[in-house]
């Protein structure tokens, strides 16, 4: 699945003060099995990016393509359906459902999605917790978790469908250098596999060297970042 976006520009009203555009994209492509780096400085508008991306914030103007799909010229309920099955997206703010445990937190994409049978559901999301780390803590709920782990259980959640597309929004920056270490080898090679478009946008220098394509968001446009000179 490739990834296409067409003059996308989106601007925040309030009554309280002047309208603030934060993205005006005029042309933006990623093709299959892509791996990106976005950087850019707290309130860039790196966030926002991803949930117009993913399908939960209608741009103010432009398009978002799937292969040759619009996303938003699809009805609520069918990008509903697109998301849960083709995109995983880790939130900055992790986004769980203080309700449940943690297992049925990673299981609730796949009842949406609906690609596996039911009675496969608990093994496959055992199967993700085992993954990054958290295999005796299926039971437990979020507020019993650290914010480590909680990260590290949105990650199962995020990949647990097999997305096309999986946006990470700064998934390092609640580990320990070891741990971030070995989500990014579960993220990038999960992807590798899967021939998936990842998009990681992060703060960490440490993930520089794991990506061959990095690009910065500045002003809200995406420009090729400054070289450095010694």
């Amino acid at each position: 699945m490739s990834l296409r976006v067409e003059s996308l520009s989106h601007t925040f009203k309030s009554p309280a003060s002047e309208p603030r555009t934060v993205l005006a994209i005029e042309s933006w492509a990623l093709a299959e099995g892509d791996q990106l780096l976005l950087r850019g400085v707290s309130g860039s508008g790196k966030t926002t990016l991803f949930n117009i991306l993913a399908g939960l914030l209608r741009p103010t103007t432009g398009a978002v393509y799937y292969d040759s799909r619009s996303l938003y010229a699809l009805p609520e309920e069918a990008r509903d359906r697109f998301r849960a099955r083709q995109i995983g997206y880790v939130f900055q703010t992790h986004q769980l459902i203080g309700a449940l445990t943690a297992l049925d937190n990673v299981i609730m994409p796949m009842a949406f999605a609906r690609i596996l049978p039911p009675s496969a559901w608990r093994r496959r999301g055992l199967e993700l917790l085992a993954q990054v780390g958290l295999a005796d803590f299926a039971k437990y709920p979020p507020r019993k978790l650290s914010t480590g782990q909680r990260l590290r259980v949105a990650i199962a959640r995020a990949l647990v469908n097999d997305p096309r597309l999986l946006l990470a929004d700064e998934p390092t920056a609640a580990l320990d250098e070891v741990s971030g270490a070995s989500v990014m080898d579960l993220l990038q090679e999960t992807c590798q596999a899967n021939n998936a478009i990842l998009i990681v946008a992060s703060h960490d220098p440490a993930l520089m060297s794991r990506f061959s394509a990095v690009i910065d968001l500045r002003g809200g446009m995406l420009v090729e970042p400054e070289a450095v000179t010694t």
